[in-house]
């Protein structure tokens, strides 16, 4: 999952939001450096992201990815799905209109950025100022995106254009999103209460 599914999966609680965030910026057996109430979050993220490799309907998504862009399959389906959410919001999270979701999100982990790994914060700064989370809502910030990455690849290869197998499969992506961020809601749900946090 990418930053938008992992924020709204994370809860209300703040340092489970940051640890949604910095969850990407840390390796090894936590605590890794964070703060006990972070890395709760962090371990939710990796928790998450466990749930989305063995999911069928992320399988599927991945298998829909054609063979020469297959090694890059997780990453791409990580961004469709965060499109998914941002393009059907209201579906998933009624009661907030996503640019405000979104503007809560960027003052909540700017106010806390001394908190968060070091290479979280520039990250933050740059969602924040290009307003990442609502910009998701649009296909076409997908293949940017999308691209942004494989320039900081050292061998990109067929990585580059990998906007073109949304555009291939746009409703079976679609479909597959719906049935897993249903199923991944639940299941944040039950992690956060195994971590004893709301």
């Amino acid at each position: 999952m990418n930053f938008l599914a992992h924020l709204w999966l994370a809860g209300p609680a703040v340092p489970m939001r940051l640890g949604a965030v910095a969850g990407d910026f840390v390796k090894g057996p936590l605590p890794a450096g964070l703060a006990p109430d972070i890395a709760a979050g962090a371990e939710l993220h990796r928790a998450i992201d466990a749930f989305a490799d063995r999911h069928p309907a992320f399988q599927a998504s991945r298998a829909r990815v054609s063979d020469a862009r297959r090694r890059f399959a997780g990453v791409m389906v990580d961004m469709f799905y965060d499109h998914f959410l941002a393009a059907h919001w209201d579906a998933y999270h009624p009661d907030e209109p996503l640019p405000v979701f979104a503007m809560r999100q960027y003052a909540l982990l700017n106010e806390h950025r001394h908190r968060l790994p070091e290479a979280a914060r520039p990250v933050v700064a740059r969602m924040s100022a290009h307003d990442w989370l609502t910009a998701y809502a649009e296909a076409n910030t997908i293949e940017l995106a999308l691209d942004r990455i494989a320039a900081r690849l050292r061998r990109p290869g067929a990585f580059v254009g990998s906007g073109e197998e949304l555009h291939a499969h746009y409703a079976a992506f679609e479909a597959d999103s719906a049935r897993f961020l249903h199923e991944a809601m639940a299941f944040a749900r039950a992690t956060r209460a195994r971590l004893e946090v709301s």
